[in-house]
């Protein structure tokens, strides 16, 4: 389980494939204390650490993984949001997220309002009733407040750390993100279809 407060970027320094998988190894100020069998949310898909250096790590995607997520768009150079998962006896600074993404969205807009940053996301209108306004979604594992929401769009306001702490500042129109949509929204809108879309 994470909380959308990403703690550090990381830079891909390379790929490779195995049937349908992908393997990435990563360069991050992160991997010197990371260890083999630890969670990480990479711009909020949560992976699995399979070997560490001083300096890098290796972590692998199935397929399940890259059909659902953006990572098959990650290149060399590639600057992605990590966070580790949240100690039992940690603060929940953003909101409950679970490293399982739910479907790409895509940049439709980015608006820099001197001092802070506004992006807008548009999404399959399939998830349209799981975001509600003033809600919590995580945009590339970052925790984020939505507003102005429709069927299939939203925006998101950034401030200046979250803006230079993560690889938000380099979505432009166009750019692909994963999202992940409140965790306790999921559960509300199933019972709902059990209650009453019998």
């Amino acid at each position: 389980m994470f909380t959308g407060i990403i703690e550090a970027t990381g830079v891909i320094s390379s790929t490779s494939g195995s049937g349908t998988n992908k393997t990435f190894q990563i360069i991050s100020s992160l991997s010197p204390e990371l260890k083999v069998d630890q969670s990480l949310s990479h711009d909020g898909v949560c992976l699995t650490v399979e070997s560490v250096t001083e300096h890098t790590y290796q972590v692998t995607a199935i397929e399940e993984t890259l059909s659902k997520t953006i990572l098959s768009e990650w290149r060399p150079g590639s600057r992605i949001n990590l966070e580790r998962c949240l100690p039992f006896n940690g603060r929940l600074d953003g909101h409950l997220v679970q490293g399982h993404v739910d479907c790409p969205a895509t940049c439709i807009q980015r608006e820099n309002l001197a001092g802070s940053w506004v992006f807008r996301f548009e999404f399959p209108e399939s998830f349209r009733n799981l975001i509600i306004e003033k809600g919590s979604v995580a945009v590339n594992g970052i925790s984020l407040t939505c507003f102005h929401v429709t069927n299939n769009t939203f925006s998101v306001a950034i401030i200046p750390y979250t803006y230079d702490h993560t690889n938000v500042r380099d979505l432009f129109p166009g750019s692909l993100v994963n999202i992940e949509f409140d965790l306790i929204g999921k559960y509300v809108e199933r019972q709902y279809n059990i209650a009453f879309k019998r």
